[in-house]
């Protein structure tokens, strides 16, 4: 039989062990603030680059485009969100690529939730915009 050290000693690892697997559950299922999100797109003909959306905590939103970077805020809620970019400056590259940046700003303009399911987070408005959090 345990004698009562052994018990509690039992007692406290099954605890410890239960708390970190719960509060890392939780964890992957918040809104990653500070963490790069890559859009879940093919880079476009010619380039590697692929759109990345980043919000902090404070609500301070970077977007790196198809061509361009773009500033903006973010108000991020338990299930909701709405991303306001700041106008983009003017851009130097093809017609195309600007098309593709202002259509992504368009579509962010327009989320109003997100749902995460692990590394994937869809941002949901007119357009549901996948994107993964980037793990490098």
């Amino acid at each position: 039989m345990l004698d009562l050290r052994q018990f509690c000693a039992c007692c406290v690892i099954f605890l410890t062990v239960a708390g970190s697997v719960w509060s890392a559950t939780a964890s992957e299922q918040g809104f990653p603030f500070g963490r790069e999100l890559m859009l879940d797109v093919a880079p476009m003909r010619g380039s590697k680059r692929v759109p990345i959306l980043e919000i902090e905590q404070d609500g301070a939103a970077s977007l790196d485009l198809w061509c361009n970077s773009v500033r903006g805020k973010a108000s991020v809620g338990e299930d909701s969100i709405t991303i306001v970019p700041d106008t983009a400056p003017p851009a130097q590259c093809a017609p195309e690529r600007q098309s593709n940046d202002e259509n992504l700003l368009a579509a962010l303009s327009q989320v109003t939730n997100w749902r995460r399911s692990g590394e994937v987070i869809e941002l949901i408005g007119a357009t549901t915009l996948r994107f993964r959090l980037m793990t490098n």
